[in-house]
């Protein structure tokens, strides 16, 4: 998300470096540019034109100040306007001491309320140790209650389903009640929706209001319709009052013009983000961290969480253990693989990786499906070992390798590059503990389960292990050896198609 946005600001920002006061001049160029990238984002005019008198207020005529150089200060401004403009702070769920909490989820048709109720409903029992109960209100639309149920049999969250009754209000009066006689503190509604809004629309949601008293009223909206996303919460919060924003399909947004524009358009806040398919594909909305990835910051924070919500810290450190005692096997390796996957896709960790570690390399979904493919390859390679050819890949001889290649699907030579750069690897880390650095690294790294990461994108980096070359090179943005060749072979398999 925000990929388009981000760039132009990053390159309207470099531009700056080297100036040692800012002048009028440079100001006006940069701001020019930055106003460019945001309408072209799809932000709405008039928060484009007040982000940019904000910034031009804050920085024009300023000298270096606090060890900042003049560009290094532009970005420090930039940031906290992005950050302010989305909300500054992180909006939670606000919930009370009375026993049901309703959450009321409303929006158009077709921009994702059953499964954002869903994902919702899973994020607070996991996160907020909330006991959730489902129902829907949607009585027009053909098996809209029968999605919820499969829905919430996904997530394994109870649905309240009232089969023999079609009216909205008597099915939330049962689900109230439902709800406080089995002790569930928590009511989720899936209201209705329509193509556009109407008045029919809009009076039978404020009776669902008023009986109901929910704490929080979110506005799913499709992110990639960006300011019809907008206007259309501006609606609603008009007639009914919404507390926050929930924005789906953001991972396939790369302008982001509706998560920059809400917050001020509306004055309630983002509160969710659907970033994928999955069920467990929802994220909290942090404007800090959003500003951070949009000027190539990265999001560590982030990708810590994710680290220690899906790596085993047990499994991590035992690995971190070997690889520091010299002792880590292609046995190893494969469990780490799989943990590693866990993650998401290479494309997705990297772009939470601040442009310092990465050299500003980006990379596509097409570069991402063929690490990821390689991935796959190297599992393979492995899983065709023997344990013992596992735990020990000396006794690896001509013929095992000649088994090997044939089991996997894959030939002489990939086996062959796949010991020899374990092989380096084990040296490597070798190496960095005789000098006492690899412990000092881990250490540094935020908490137990980063430990985990640090193995799989420091020593134990599966991408040094993909073939001959495969680790990314930075000065032209473009992937080497076999990644390269990989995309190329696509690319001939295309044009023979």
């Amino acid at each position: 998300m925000f990929e388009s946005l981000s760039d132009k600001l990053k390159n309207t920002l470099r531009n700056l470096r080297g100036q040692g006061k800012l002048t009028p001049e440079h100001v006006d160029t940069a701001l020019r540019e930055i106003r460019m990238a945001l309408l072209e984002a799809d932000v709405n005019y008039k928060v484009a034109k007040d982000f940019v008198e904000t910034v031009r207020s804050q920085a024009e005529g300023q000298e270096v100040w606090n060890g900042l150089k003049p560009h290094e200060q532009v970005v420090k401004i930039v940031y906290d306007e992005l950050v302010n403009l989305m909300g500054g702070t992180s909006s939670r769920l606000v919930f009370t001491k009375r026993s049901p909490n309703v959450v009321m989820i409303v929006g158009l048709q077709g921009s994702g309320k059953t499964t954002s109720t869903g994902k919702i409903s899973r994020w607070l029992r996991d996160n907020q140790e909330r006991t959730p109960l489902l129902v829907s209100v949607d009585v027009y639309r053909p098996a809209a209650r029968e999605q919820l149920k499969v829905v919430g049999d996904a997530v394994n969250i109870p649905v309240y389903e009232a089969k023999d009754t079609s009216d909205p209000l008597t099915l939330v009066r049962g689900a109230l009640k439902y709800a406080a006689e089995l002790g569930h503190d928590t009511l989720l509604i899936d209201t209705a929706g329509r193509l556009h809004i109407d008045d029919d629309l809009m009076v039978e949601l404020e009776q669902i209001k008023a009986e109901t008293e929910p704490v929080e009223i979110l506005f799913v909206a499709d992110a990639m319709t960006g300011q019809d996303a907008v206007n259309s919460a501006q609606v609603f919060h008009e007639r009914i009052g919404i507390t926050g924003v929930v924005l789906t399909k953001m991972d396939g947004d790369a302008r982001g013009g509706a998560a920059l524009s809400i917050r001020q358009v509306t004055g309630q806040p983002v509160k969710f983000v659907g970033v994928g398919e999955k069920y467990d594909a929802i994220e909290p909305f942090y404007p800090d961290r959003i500003a951070q990835r949009i000027l190539g910051m990265g999001d560590v924070l982030t990708l810590i969480e994710e680290v220690q919500g899906k790596i085993d810290e047990k499994e991590a450190q035992e690995q971190l253990r070997k690889m520091t005692s010299n002792q880590f096997t292609l046995e190893d390796f494969r469990n780490q693989l799989g943990q590693f996957k866990k993650l998401g896709s290479m494309s997705k960790l990297m772009k939470m990786l601040p442009d310092q570690l990465t050299g500003g390399f980006q990379m596509t979904d097409e570069q991402s499906e063929v690490v990821d493919h390689q991935l796959k390859r190297t599992e393979a390679i492995i899983g065709s070992m023997t344990r013992q050819e596992r735990n020990d890949h000396r006794v690896i001889d001509a013929s095992r390798k000649t088994r090997i290649a044939g089991g996997s699907g894959s030939t002489i030579a990939e086996v062959n590059q796949l010991l020899r750069q374990y092989d380096q690897m084990r040296k490597m880390m070798s190496q960095i503990n005789k000098g006492g650095l690899f412990g000092g690294l881990a250490r540094k790294m935020a908490g137990g389960a980063a430990s985990g990461l640090g193995g799989m994108l420091g020593g134990g980096n599966p991408l040094g292990m993909l073939g001959s070359g495969s680790a990314i090179d930075h000065s032209d943005d473009e992937p080497n050896g076999s990644v390269r060749s990989s995309l190329k072979r696509k690319k001939r398999h295309k044009k023979r198609r």
